[in-house]
């Protein structure tokens, strides 16, 4: 059976910049990403995606297809039962969003189960620490940890903590008491590090000496990261690894986020944070008070970079300079809060080859394909700072 992760149109959009370079459903969110949790509850592997087209060029668009999931909502048992039961031509609604549908629609049927969807991208950071709960009793059901053996390392709650082979621990504190901590494969924990819960970090996945990692936090395969971090997801192989704080935040893959870089989560006046909604086109109340930055792919920063509360920053950019730059930085821009120019297309692919390569990875034609229409969607948008 082929399931097909289909983006919601309206969802899509809201969620942009991270779904410039990704269907919904390979948003990560927990310790895995949304089409990873599923695979833990369906019986076929054979997944496809139905998003917008420039993207089927790395992520393969469906052939007939026979259960259609939209890529936002994370599962549960109870749900994955309810969806079990759809017949050919029905479809499973939560109020107005479809959640499921068997081959072509006819008949409407409505779930009044509770539904974690992932809307807009503070869902994310908002979701996170109880996404990594969920997630960790998946993966490690029927499974025994590695045992941490470094005699340095203080452990509280050392049965909420899960560690994958070749985990490198050294002189560290890892508090499992508020949630659990999943290390993955060939993880290094460096010298004065302090983890804790819930807390995942996958395989590869590198936390720097002294850094303090406060909870609800994700870190991506091969992601490099030390400093002050709190609440925040690194979808994976970013970097940041020096002093500086970010909360609230979401950061995409191939980003760098350079040493005393700090980010704003909290307005002085403690009221709702504005953000940049792609869906509307404009600034709009979060209804969040703890809201940091969203940095799309391939996004990267100079040290000292200061972002102010709610900033969006879309793939492909290269700011710089101490100083704010705008709370909306449309794709490829380059500059600072002095001003910016177009990021040329073929300096920035060959930037994000050339990171790739740092962690033996390739950047394909499908991925060339994509940027070039993101450089040419995010056009409009750059005339507005420019």
């Amino acid at each position: 059976m082929e399931i097909v992760f289909f983006d919601h149109p309206e969802i899509r959009k809201a969620l942009l910049p991270l779904t410039f370079t990704r269907p919904v459903a390979e948003i990560r969110v927990g310790i895995l990403t949304i089409r990873e949790k599923w695979m833990f509850h369906l019986i076929s592997n054979v997944f496809t995606y139905q998003t917008e087209a420039y993207l089927n060029h790395k992520y393969p668009a469906p052939s007939k297809g026979t259960l259609f999931l939209n890529g936002a909502v994370c599962p549960s048992d109870a749900l994955r039962a309810e969806i079990g039961k759809l017949e050919e031509g029905q479809a499973l609604y939560s109020n107005t969003i479809l959640i499921a549908y068997h081959t072509q629609p006819k008949e409407v049927l409505e779930t009044n189960l509770p539904i974690t969807i992932i809307q807009r991208p503070s869902d994310i950071f908002m979701y996170n620490g109880a996404e990594i709960k969920e997630d960790f009793a998946r993966i490690t059901k029927i499974r025994t940890s590695k045992k941490i053996e470094d005699q340095h390392t203080l452990l509280y709650n050392e049965g909420n903590i899960f560690v994958e082979e070749g985990v490198k621990i050294r002189a560290a504190i890892i508090n499992a008491e508020e949630g659990p901590v999943y290390l993955g494969q060939q993880v290094e924990v460096q010298e004065g590090a302090i983890i804790k819960g819930p807390f995942a970090a996958l395989d590869g996945s590198v936390i720097a000496m002294g850094a303090r990692m406060r909870g609800d936090i994700t870190l991506g395969p091969q992601c490099k990261v030390g400093g002050e971090v709190s609440n925040t997801v690194f979808f994976g192989y970013s970097n940041k690894v020096h002093d500086g704080f970010i909360g609230n935040s979401v950061v995409g893959e191939w980003c760098n986020i350079a040493a005393g870089t700090n980010v704003s989560n909290l307005k002085n006046n403690y009221s709702a944070v504005s953000v940049y909604s792609y869906a509307s086109g404009k600034m709009e109340n979060s209804g969040r008070i703890f809201h940091g930055l969203i940095l799309g792919d391939y996004a990267r920063c100079g040290i000292n970079t200061m972002f102010n509360t709610g900033t969006v920053v879309g793939p492909y950019c290269n700011l710089y300079d101490a100083g704010f730059p705008p709370k909306f930085v449309p794709g490829f821009s380059w500059g600072s809060a002095k001003g910016f120019q177009d990021y040329r297309l073929e300096e920035a692919k060959e930037m994000a080859s050339r990171a790739m390569e740092r962690r033996n990875k390739q950047y394909t034609e499908g991925d060339a394909s994509i940027a070039q229409a993101i450089f040419e969607e995010e056009k409009k948008n750059r005339l507005t700072i420019q």
